[in-house]
């Protein structure tokens, strides 16, 4: 009878697949600030602004407000994730919801809010800021 399994073939295929798998356990490091850029495309100026987690920092008509900025250690590769959620203040002062989700800093297209007059992305996660904290923090 012939045999159709090289178990061989298959023990040496499946190790491989495992050695190349990414440390998906990395240790996630929790950040307090999270950093954006945003473009006003009426003028073309992109700003970049630091935001600590759970405040809510205005860029034109929007408000920024990240829940959490993750980052990985040095030695890992680099994966900055922040959740966020972003509202639009209308003409009639009302306060809509555009975006609530994660935004990725190595792949900004992703998730950015495109909005008509204004782009939000994540440039990053930080331990301190120039701007102080909130008071209360």
């Amino acid at each position: 009878m012939k045999q159709f399994f090289n178990f061989k073939f298959l023990a040496a295929t499946l190790l491989s697949c495992f050695m190349f798998v990414p440390n998906i356990n990395a240790e996630r490091l929790t950040n307090p600030v999270a950093v954006f850029s945003g473009i006003d495309k009426i003028t073309g100026r992109i700003t970049t602004f630091d935001v600590y987690v759970d405040e809510t920092v205005q860029f034109g008509a929007l408000q920024v407000t990240p829940r959490v900025c993750y980052t990985r250690d040095e030695t890992e590769a680099p994966k900055t994730t922040t959740f966020v959620e972003v509202d639009e203040i209308t003409l009639d002062r009302k306060i809509r919801r555009i975006f609530s989700g994660w935004m990725f800093a190595d792949s900004p297209g992703l998730n950015a809010v495109d909005h008509a007059v204004y782009d939000v992305w994540l440039d990053g996660c930080k331990q301190t800021s120039d701007i102080p904290p909130p008071s209360g923090s």
